[in-house]
């Protein structure tokens, strides 16, 4: 309980529904208790026909308590209804605020993160875990609720029969409480470990949804069906050592409660002969024993309930206390001017020890263009990755307009920077909104969306689809080819206006051809504006205004295309070796 007290917040967000449904099972349990006390005082008019009320007429004893009967039914559903309306969608509620936070939580946390954790158990937080705690906050709070306050009204009534009649009838409960006790820690490490199975399924499924083509071209559908069927095995394993010992439950308590029954009967005679209690009253206890039968058997299907949730919010409590590494400063608005320096920047990945980025210093001036060229592992990627703050440089500083990037407010910085990422990524959606995905102005016209596709290339491609630009998208875009994606998203970059372009590769899938295109429009499109340009083809860079070589992570050589032509260096030999790749 300790772990779910985490929810005690919703609990206090939603307290008049949760107060509402306490009245509503107080209510609906006051009916319920008042049904035998009326089939006690029948047996006494049918055993006592010479005091009955109505002559001893058997027909209006039975009109008298059927109609009784049936009002107190028709109060006790009722309220069980409202309890139900207030408690189960209270429940939903909270339910939906959790998976809201997780969400956020999930936006919140940076680059680092999800190069740390599987897709398979972040889908399986958001999904299954709080799926679990709902069930906690639902049914598991009402059956408890429902149990405490029919408990007391039930065990006020058996009292007033007889106390010492309820004391021997209610001794095997203790025992049940011991053995719900004694099992509880092994629900709760069960639960853990199917948890913990469930995210490898989760991830296997994933990839292998996500990576369906390299499986079909490679032949592996059944190795990858015989991974799954492990996984899948040990996860039914696993959840029937839960089911076995949830099973334990069920038998132990009906048969406890079954013991209770036959003592109230046993014990009930001894003390009507001994002319101690009367023979409706042991009929009203019986009733009443019966009564807390579904109670009490709940008590352990609750247990198991509030045990898989204990598992499942501590896996979600782990994660929402997870702070990221880069926090965003929500200083004073920043608005942008283009002039983006490096100071000794160097960066090691902390999983692998990876010198990505060694002592590197530039500076790129406002509407300047500058290129940075070098073979892959070379750091390219990982320079936009650190000037959009996606990462902290371990030593060094970054300066964008003079100001420390670690102090701009961020949000500003990226709504005015435009990327085009090495690898694309697109929804399932059509081809125009993952255009105006870009930008977060509402009121984008046709025109501006086929003005950018046109500067990027692709215009002509979405008209030879039926639906143009409402073309509807596979899953990461699945039905372009890569050309025409990473033109998308050269498109969707551009619709946002920015003031600094970061293109990262992503002309590698089109020909040389449609490039110098496309090269042309960004020139036209980003005059007097900063861009930076990674790429490992000269042919798309040579036209920057000024060019560095990585090796290494550190800074090779830098100038001007012919410049650097003129070095007759490590760059010059990559000019003429792609240059005789294209001739040839």
């Amino acid at each position: 309980m300790k772990t779910l007290s985490y929810l005690n917040k919703y609990f206090v967000k939603y307290k008049w529904r949760f107060l509402l449904g306490i009245v509503f099972t107080v209510a609906s349990n006051y009916f319920g208790t008042k049904m035998p006390v009326i089939v006690k005082e029948a047996v006494h008019d049918l055993l006592n026909p010479n005091g009955a009320s109505l002559s001893g007429s058997i027909f209006w004893i039975a009109l008298k308590v059927g109609g009784l009967y049936m009002l107190f039914s028709i109060g006790k559903g009722f309220f069980l209804f409202l309890m139900r309306q207030t408690i189960i969608i209270m429940s939903r509620l909270i339910e939906y605020d959790l998976k809201n936070e997780i969400f956020l939580q999930y936006q919140r946390l940076d680059f680092s993160f999800y190069k740390r954790n599987n897709t398979g158990d972040l889908m399986n937080r958001i999904s299954e875990d709080v799926s679990q705690v709902r069930m906690y906050l639902g049914p598991g709070v009402m059956y408890t609720v429902n149990l405490i306050v029919l408990f007391i009204m039930a065990i006020t009534q058996m009292i007033l029969i007889d106390p010492w009649l309820t004391l021997f009838v209610l001794m095997p409960l203790p025992l049940m409480s011991l053995i719900i006790y004694r099992v509880s820690s092994k629900i709760n490490s069960l639960s853990g470990e199917v948890q913990k199975e469930q995210s490898r399924m989760s991830t296997l499924a994933q990839e292998t949804f996500s990576g369906i083509r390299i499986v079909k071209a490679y032949g592996r559908e059944h190795e990858i069906h015989q991974t799954f069927n492990r996984s899948a095995d040990a996860f039914k394993e696993k959840n029937m050592r839960l089911v076995l010992v949830n099973a334990f439950f069920m038998p132990t308590i009906f048969f406890l409660i079954g013991l209770s029954t036959l003592l109230s009967i046993y014990l009930g005679g001894i003390l009507f002969y001994s002319k101690t209690i009367a023979a409706e009253d042991i009929t009203a206890f019986i009733l009443f024993v019966n009564m807390l039968t579904w109670p009490f058997v709940s008590v352990g299907w609750v247990t198991s309930i509030i045990q898989r949730a204990s598992a499942s919010q501590e896996r979600i409590n782990q994660f929402l206390k997870i702070e990221p590494d880069i926090k965003i400063i929500a200083g004073s608005n920043f608005e942008l001017n283009g002039r983006v320096e490096f100071r000794n920047v160097s960066y090691t990945y902390p999983n692998s020890g990876v010198k990505a980025i060694q002592d590197l210093s530039f500076v790129i001036e406002p509407g300047e263009t500058m290129a940075i060229i070098g073979r892959t592992g070379s750091g390219k990627s990982t320079v936009l990755n650190l000037l959009l703050r996606n990462i902290d440089p371990d030593s060094g500083q970054i300066l964008i307009d003079g100001k420390d990037l670690k102090t701009i407010n961020l949000e500003d910085l990226r709504r005015q920077t435009g990327i085009v990422p090495q690898e694309v990524f697109l929804f399932s959606d059509t081809i125009g909104n993952n255009i105006r995905f870009g930008t977060e102005r509402s009121d984008i016209q046709d025109e501006e969306l086929e003005h950018v596709a046109s500067m990027a290339h692709v215009m002509h491609n979405i008209e030879q689809f039926p639906d143009k630009m409402e073309t509807m998208l596979g899953e990461r875009g699945v039905n372009l080819s890569g050309g025409q994606k990473q033109r998308l998203s050269i498109a969707r970059a551009l619709i946002r206006k920015p003031k600094l372009l970061l293109l990262d590769d992503c002309l590698s899938a089109v020909d040389t051809e449609t490039e110098e295109i496309i090269l042309s429009n960004l020139n036209n499109v980003m005059k007097n504006k900063t861009s930076l340009i990674v790429s490992h083809r000269i042919s798309s860079l040579r036209n920057a205004d000024k060019l560095i070589l990585l090796e290494n992570g550190r800074k090779s050589e830098e100038g001007s295309h012919a410049q650097l032509l003129a070095l007759n260096g490590i760059y010059a030999k990559m000019w003429h070796k792609q240059l005789a790749e294209r001739t040839d």
